[in-house]
């Protein structure tokens, strides 16, 4: 039989490199010079047939049309942004993700920086290691997070899994979709500026797709006002960036927590300065754990694929 040829876009974790290249013929485009990596895939295009992306990359329409031979495209992530749908169920193009096995830990992190935030724990940790404990006394007073109203901007896996744990810390629950979730008792808000109004905490955990860029902008940010905090553990689009550094900056808005950013690993480098803000590199589902049950299920896919079975994930 064939041997399954593998085009990784950018690099991976190493666990899922090493078992792909135990079993497929993998093509490591980042070992190519930019300029010459549509050379690359040109060159080897009659051995690709499958695509394993990520959050950073994955199958845009030109990498699909430059492969005539794909089946599937296999995501290293939930999210499905940088896959173009659309071509790929034009062409019959497969492809998965790994929803389930990430939930929890970035739920976890979600909920982490809500309280680094709040309670200022880097601050505080950098107040210790700077010897200013012992020169200047108690560190400030800070604001709890148990109690408080946490909104969540799609209540899916993640966004119940948020909701969850911030029930165990007694904190009132609402939330905006598209529509209202069945079998739920927290709030609904069909308006995300009147839910930003009324909670202290928002949290975005909805997919990027062309409705949801830059869904929290000014005005949502203004709702949510200069006691409120912002947690992004979506994806950097959601938030108009520009608008977050200045109400920030501004004193508009009183805090933020952020796994992700419009440019990664691109940051704006106002925020580095500001006590409010704790900043974190993309690393929601940064557990080994986590990553190697993706990998996992990444590999289960792609062999079920190839043995014509039922694909584990399936979302095209």
């Amino acid at each position: 039989m064939e041997s399954l040829g593998v085009l990784l876009p950018v690099p991976m974790n190493a666990y899922l490199e090493s078992e792909l290249a135990r079993r497929y013929k993998v093509f490591r485009l980042w070992e190519s010079p930019p300029e010459r990596r549509q050379d690359f895939i040109r060159a080897n295009a009659a051995a690709i047939r499958a695509v394993v992306g990520n959050s950073k990359a994955g199958a845009d329409a030109d990498t699909i049309d430059a492969l005539p031979r794909l089946e599937i495209v296999a995501c290293f992530s939930v999210g499905l942004d940088k896959v173009d749908l659309a071509k790929c169920r034009e062409r019959g193009i497969r492809v998965t993700n790994t929803p389930d096995v990430l939930t929890d830990d970035v739920a976890d992190l979600a909920i982490g920086l809500a309280i680094a935030v709040l309670r200022r724990l880097c601050q505080a940790d950098r107040y210790v290691r700077s010897g200013a404990w012992l020169s200047k006394g108690d560190y400030k007073l800070t604001t709890r997070f148990s109690g408080k109203t946490i909104g969540i901007i799609g209540l899916g896996r993640i966004g119940l899994a948020i909701a969850k744990r911030a029930e165990a810390f007694g904190c009132p629950i609402s939330y905006y979709s598209r529509s209202e979730k069945p079998n739920t008792n927290y709030k609904y808000y069909s308006n995300l500026v009147d839910l930003a109004a009324n909670c202290h905490v928002l949290v975005v955990a909805c997919s990027l797709t062309e409705e949801t860029y830059h869904i929290v902008n000014r005005e949502v940010l203004d709702a949510l006002g200069p006691k409120g905090v912002l947690v992004n553990i979506g994806r950097g689009p959601h938030v108009d960036e520009p608008e977050l550094v200045a109400a920030l900056r501004e004193g508009r808005l009183g805090g933020a927590g952020l796994d992700v950013f419009e440019q990664e690993p691109y940051v704006p480098e106002e925020l580095f300065g500001m006590e409010n803000v704790v900043l974190v590199p993309h690393v929601g589902s940064g557990t080994n754990e986590t990553r190697n049950a993706m990998a996992d299920l990444v590999i289960g896919n792609l062999e079920a694929h190839v043995m014509n079975k039922p694909l584990l994930t399936p979302v095209v």
